[in-house]
């Protein structure tokens, strides 16, 4: 099972254009796929997140680009995280997933959530509804999606979506992991537990316990045992050979977004740097062996300031696996 995600948080790297962006995609994966990594997952997003980036930065589609990664990867499983179930009809991403399995050679994987971001949702034309509306449908999506791609014919007639014993061929030639994304300790995580193979979280170290303990119990009431699913918790890395290489690889991305690090006072930096994992590989390697005593068996990790140099994805991949393999 999946224990090590490398995600590409990005497409906007220095010196880059349209004509290029592609190839530094390549190099990021084959990178990830040689230094440790399980997975290599893309934003299925139609814009760059505001957090992140401006709106009219490049933003290539997830799906398209997996396929394209399939074949210049080799052992990596290949996958979004999430799927916006909002973006796609379930029948057709259920046949979009298998078809990325047989094209990589059973490397798929479907990560999903119920969609969130209402500007591309208006820009787009796409139907964003209410909180519970897009739990609703996301319910039924994976109502139909786990069996067609487990090589059952799903009939629904729901609230959202329709299916009439749809037969799905050619099937997947692995086992397609599914992994429900989100931090809800009601919803979200019981979906996880009555659906999913894996579940991650997005949240700070001090609330990783609580959706620990709630993942547990949402598994005990759908009568699994929590050691069915692999927990992985999403990190945002900058790793350098020393701290201060990592600092200022940090610097830019930093400045991108308006805020000049480099002139913080002590208080501010180090508030900054508390929502990264930050440094040469034996301070990461500390951090991330600390964080498993919070109760995930994993990370899906990006490195969103530093990730356009394949030597930083190598570097993160063989410190990570150490930590995630033990001793």
């Amino acid at each position: 099972m999946t224990r090590l995600g490398y995600q590409l948080p990005n497409f906007t790297y220095p010196g880059g254009n349209a004509s290029t962006v592609f190839s530094a995609v390549v190099a990021q994966a084959k990178a990830a796929d040689t230094s440790g990594f399980d997975s290599v997952l893309l934003m299925d997003h139609l814009y760059q997140l505001p957090q992140l980036g401006s709106t009219d930065e490049m933003m290539l589609e997830c799906y398209t680009t997996l396929s394209a990664l399939a074949q210049h990867t080799s052992t990596v499983r290949l996958g979004a995280l999430v799927t916006g179930n909002t973006y796609r009809n379930p029948g057709l991403l259920a046949k979009i997933v298998s078809t990325l399995d047989v094209i990589s050679g059973g490397r798929a994987m479907l990560n999903i959530g119920c969609g969130w971001y209402e500007r591309e949702h208006v820009d787009f034309g796409y139907e964003f509804g209410s909180f519970t509306d897009r739990f609703e449908r996301l319910e039924e999506a994976l109502q139909i999606i786990v069996p067609m791609l487990r090589g059952e014919p799903p009939t629904l007639t729901g609230t959202h979506y329709r299916a009439n014993a749809i037969v799905n061929s050619p099937r997947p030639l692995s086992r397609v992991p599914v992994m429900v994304g989100g931090n809800g300790e009601r919803k979200t995580l019981r979906m996880a537990a009555q659906y999913g193979d894996l579940a991650n979280l997005i949240c700070s170290p001090e609330d990783v316990p609580r959706k620990v303990e709630a993942l547990e119990e949402r598994c005990s009431e759908v009568g699994r045992r929590r050691d069915e699913l692999t927990l992985s918790w999403t990190r945002r890395v900058c790793i350098a050979p020393t701290m201060e290489q990592a600092r200022a690889e940090l610097t830019p991305f930093l400045t991108k977004l308006g805020i000049d690090y480099e002139n913080l006072d002590h208080s501010a930096r180090a508030n900054v740097e508390s929502t990264w994992v930050l440094g040469d590989p034996d301070t990461v390697g500390e951090v991330l062996s600390n964080d498993l005593a919070l109760g995930v068996e994993g990370y899906t990790l990006s490195l969103v300031a530093n990730g356009h140099d394949p030597e930083r994805v190598n570097l993160l991949g063989e410190t990570a696996r150490a930590v995630v393999s033990g001793p």
